[in-house]
């Protein structure tokens, strides 16, 4: 893999190019919404599709030329449709949160009612924050996870939905480390005769391989983002039934956005392929496995993880109880330092600012990608625990780099 074509013509961006690709080859990608797609949807992705304008929907175009758009859009669509059995699926969504805007533009007016989780519980911006535009456009009130388990609280969530009587209720989450209840959630939402829109950005590839329960079929929209789990083209997806089809094509084009980009979509539709693979199954089985025994290991050097445990792809850490004086955001760059990549996030009932808070969230995608296993989570977790102990230690950081690049000289990426 290299650059040179893009060297001939500008070498500042080839140089830029080429450090991040030796970045990513030396330092381990713990961020839970970051991933390592194949070759194949690297070139997809890159490929002559950037030319091509392609407005309107396959057979349906407002430009020629679009025969090939159109057979690659439709692949994509198939095959979306055969890994989550959704009804209708459209593919053109820029990324996860146009997906989710695509819903909130079909089925609601400005001012209408939201119902989501809070962004410092695990939500996300686009299900209501006051600085996103739903929290601009409409009506939201939020739930939270209890404060004692770090579950959702989902009796206290059909309460909040009867006396709050929203038009939309949200589920599905960016940093929530445990499977979610669909049926639950919908019974909140039937509570109140209001709609249900899972979110599952994060987990779609859990969800298509069947480690998670899916809610398609249970939410009336599902929504997602396609370059986390699920290793396909950069971009957003969203799946509903045949009676809201029509209304969210209408609200994905021309509603919020213009011409698709045909090329993420063609990475979309390789990176499908790839996951109907019986060897997709396997993988997905493995991020999970993987972030069990990257939880334990956490635990056993004294870490609390929010929830206890996690069923999911990332696991959060509370550092409040263990180290009561270092906050995220330290965490995170001294970990950066050693070549570990996670973020700083926020935990329920967090007592700092969002922007360096309480927590790090730490996930297993990227890990499991590059091939490893339990056995080097428990490694992994070793350099995590230590950093946070001594964030400030030159010997202990040291030490941590060298771990690091034992690893990523194990397991290497790109090669």
């Amino acid at each position: 893999m290299n650059h040179e074509t893009v060297r001939a013509v500008d070498p500042a961006v080839a140089d830029a190019l080429d450090g991040e690709l030796q970045r990513q080859r030396d330092t381990l990608a713990m961020i839970a919404s970051e991933n390592h797609v194949s070759p194949a949807v690297l070139e997809a992705q890159g490929s002559v599709l950037t030319n091509k304008y392609a407005e309107g929907y396959p057979g349906k175009r407002y430009y020629a030329g679009c025969e090939y758009a159109d057979e690659i859009e439709q692949l994509a669509i198939e095959r979306a449709t055969e890994l989550w059995g959704a009804e209708h699926v459209n593919v053109q969504p820029h990324s996860g949160t146009q997906a989710n805007m695509g819903v909130y533009l079909a089925m609601l007016d400005p001012g209408d009612k939201i119902l989501s989780l809070d962004l410092s519980h695990g939500g996300h911006l686009s299900h209501g924050h006051p600085a996103n535009f739903t929290g601009q456009l409409y009506d939201v009130k939020q739930y939270e996870v209890d404060p004692e388990t770090g579950y959702l609280d989902y009796e206290g969530l059909r309460e909040m939905a009867e006396e709050f009587d929203p038009d939309i209720v949200v589920s599905g989450y960016s940093a929530y480390p445990r499977e979610v209840e669909w049926e639950r959630v919908q019974a909140a939402a039937d509570a109140a005769d209001a709609y249900h829109l899972a979110d599952i950005a994060h987990i779609t590839g859990l969800v298509a391989a069947g480690v998670h329960e899916s809610p398609v079929g249970v939410a009336d929209f599902v929504t997602g983002s396609t370059h986390k789990t699920i290793r396909a083209g950069r971009g957003g997806i969203i799946m509903t039934s045949e009676e809201h089809a029509d209304d969210v094509d209408s609200a994905v084009f021309p509603g919020g956005q213009g011409g698709p980009l045909m090329h993420n979509i063609a990475g979309k539709a390789v990176g499908f392929k790839e996951a109907l693979e019986p060897e997709f199954d396997e993988y997905a089985e493995q991020v999970v496995d993987n972030a069990k025994a990257l939880g334990e290991t956490l635990e056993d050097h004294g870490l609390e993880l929010v929830s206890g445990g996690t069923d999911t792809h990332l696991v959060l850490v509370d550092l409040r109880p263990s180290h009561p004086d270092t906050t995220g955001g330290e965490a995170e760059d001294a970990l950066e330092e050693v070549g570990l990549v996670l973020n700083a996030n926020t935990v329920p009932g967090e007592t700092r600012s969002p922007f360096n808070p309480s927590g790090i969230r730490a996930g297993t995608p990227g890990l499991t990608t590059r091939g490893m296993g339990e056995a080097e989570m428990e490694r992994v977790g070793d350099v995590i625990a230590r950093v946070v102990d001594a964030p400030d230690d030159g010997d202990v950081k040291a030490e941590a780099s060298d771990e690091v690049d034992a690893l990523t000289d194990e397991f290497p990426l790109y090669e």
